[in-house]
């Protein structure tokens, strides 16, 4: 018999099941209004090749709130504020956890992994993990000047670009894998040239774009479990190929780390989660397997590398396309930043309009377009409905950030509505105002929210304040495609090819601001006396000397055109307290200065 006859018939099977099941459970409650299925498929055929636009026009029909049948699984679109805070404050507890699916079984480990894994015990250790050990405040202040590094580097190759159109968009993604790269594994992916320069780092590309759009694929036999053996669209067999590859990569990543930790001291984040796993003093049931080790990883880099890059890019295209925007966040970078540096994570909170410009980016071009699917652990009743048990939750959350009876000119770029005085001043864009929540809201928040906001804040700012941009071929900026291409991530249909120029002084050679961590020695204001720093990047030690009486300040600034890491005093240098005022100073002798004393940079 052809395999088709038996799909076809064990498909009629699942339905005529499901139905009878529908039957004989039948609720004294109706479930959502929604779009009557087709038969058999159910309504896939409602979701159109952009789902959360489609998703959008349904629920202008049918309501916030609504029903639909994929296969044999109920599905529940939230579409407004107030009905996404039901199921994610209201009833988060319910719907924590996530529903099988290919992504999960296929590529991450089996469910091994922080995103995709169901929620408890293991999941809970795992969110612990990165909430204590990778992400948490000390831990992102840490990697800032890695941050910094990178956004330099990205800021000196589009300097170099002259007349040449560049792809802003893979510049982007390279500066952001390897900012994401270093703090995590402790070295770059990208060769400083771009993403083509090294066949792995462009096979690693690659690897990341297939699985966000095999993710991001209604994959049918996710909503018709007896048709998941037949993979009758090919994605399983595609997830089994990338899972390999993914499993190979991060395998030689700790395998490398492996062989060299007895030789150097990582402090990387891959190097935190190893120690978690031979930690004497961890109880076995507290340790992290090497599968989870490895599910972290792939979540680390599937989720912190294409999000934020395409959120910045359309920051970007959305400032070219509004001059008078571009022109008043370059107004603001210039009166507190100035012309003869680069932006720094420190001046951000001094730079509200640039904040504002980055939330309304975030509710116009949410990253995620239609939330990660949860799971109804129970039945429940929201405004009156019955969510059945196993109902699969997705929150429209493109659709929520233009919902009119929220937003006033929900389709205009209009950052003003987030300051002072504006309609939305108080809503910020981490899970607690659910008119815009880019990263989710609940128990399953995105973990690694605030490194994203961090470097979408810190990589916009820095575009901004340092190119004025023109498009390719003399395009007119209200002409540029502002079309987006589905999956499991929001991206352009087209790249954003543009030629930057320059505005900074003199040319990008630009002094870079840092801050000392630990006192460095004092030196007479009368006369100044040389102080010699070896200076550690990238593995390699040069020598270099500063003059300079500004070192008994207790966190004195120090400017260099070179990226320091490490600074190192030699010995019987002269440690000073900071007592009060300018002049109130204690002075004490050590006989060794601290070996390492690491910069920050501001």
């Amino acid at each position: 018999m052809s395999p088709w006859v038996i799909a076809f018939a064990t498909f009629i099977v699942a339905i005529l099941v499901y139905r009878l099941l529908k039957l004989l459970t039948r609720h004294s409650l109706p479930l959502p209004p929604g779009p009557r299925p087709w038969p058999i498929v159910g309504n896939f055929p409602h979701l159109g090749r952009v789902p959360h636009h489609a998703l959008a026009a349904l629920a202008r029909t049918h309501g916030p709130l609504m029903h639909l049948r994929l296969g044999v699984v109920d599905v529940i679109v939230a579409a407004s504020a107030s009905v996404a805070e039901q199921f994610l404050k209201v009833h988060d507890a319910n719907f924590a956890s996530r529903p099988p699916s290919a992504g999960g079984k296929y590529v991450a480990y089996n469910y091994q992994d922080l995103v995709l894994a169901p929620y408890g015990p293991r999941w809970r250790l795992l969110r612990k993990i990165s909430s204590v050990h990778l992400f948490s405040g000390r831990a992102l202040e840490d990697s800032r000047y890695l941050r910094q590094e990178e956004v330099g580097r990205l800021t000196r190759n589009l300097a170099s670009a002259g007349s040449n159109a560049v792809n802003l968009g893979q510049m982007l993604y390279v500066c952001t894998t390897n900012a994401l790269g270093r703090s995590v594994i402790g070295r770059r992916v990208f060769n400083d040239g771009g993403a083509r320069c090294d066949p792995k780092a462009e096979e690693f590309k690659n690897m990341i774009g297939e699985v966000m759009v095999l993710s991001g694929a209604f994959n049918i036999g996710d909503f018709v479990p007896a048709l998941e053996p037949l993979d009758l669209q090919g994605v399983q067999g595609k997830m089994k190929k990338l899972h390999n590859k993914f499993d190979a990569f991060l395998s030689g990543i700790i395998e490398e780390h492996t062989a060299s930790k007895n030789d150097q001291k990582h402090k990387d984040m891959l190097s935190t989660l190893m120690s978690l796993m031979d930690a004497q003093d961890i109880n076995e049931a507290d340790k992290l397997t090497e599968t989870e080790l490895k599910g972290l990883l792939l979540n680390m880099f599937v989720a912190g590398t294409d999000t934020s890059a395409s959120t910045i890019e359309w920051a970007i295209a959305e400032l070219i396309r509004n001059p008078r925007i571009l022109a008043q966040v370059q107004q603001e970078l210039d009166s507190v930043v100035g012309r003869d540096r680069l932006v720094c994570e420190s001046d951000i909170p001094k730079l509200p309009y640039l904040q504002a410009v980055v939330k309304e980016t975030f509710r116009f071009h949410p990253a995620t377009p239609l939330s990660l699917p949860r799971i109804a652990a129970e039945s429940c009743e929201i405004y009156g409905y019955h969510i059945p048990k196993g109902a699969t939750l997705l929150v429209n959350v493109w659709a929520i950030a233009r919902d009119p009876k929220e937003w006033s000119n929900p389709l205009e770029f209009k950052p003003e509505r987030f300051l002072p005085g504006g309609e939305k001043a108080d809503v910020d864009v981490k899970g607690n105002d659910f008119e815009v929540i880019p990263f989710g809201a609940g128990r399953r928040i995105c973990a690694g929210m605030n490194l994203g906001v961090r470097m979408v804040q810190l990589l916009t700012a820095t575009l901004a304040h340092s190119f004025d941009w023109d498009l390719e071929d003399g395009l007119w900026p209200e002409k540029l495609n502002m079309d987006e291409a589905y999956g499991l991530t929001l991206q352009r249909a087209a790249p954003l090819i543009v030629h930057p120029r320059p505005r900074l002084l003199p040319q990008l050679k630009l002094k870079q601001k840092v801050e000392i961590e630990y006192r460095a020695p004092c030196m007479s204001k009368r006369r100044k006396r040389k102080l010699y720093l070896r200076i550690r990047r990238s593995g390699k030690q040069n020598q270099s000397e500063i003059e300079s009486s500004e070192f008994c300040v207790r966190r004195g600034i120090l400017d260099l055109e070179s990226n320091l890491i490490k600074i190192m005093s030699g010995k019987e240098s002269k440690i000073v307290k900071e007592t009060g005022g300018d002049e109130g100073f204690e002075s004490r002798t050590k006989s060794e200065f601290p070996s390492s004393v690491k910069l920050k940079f501001s």
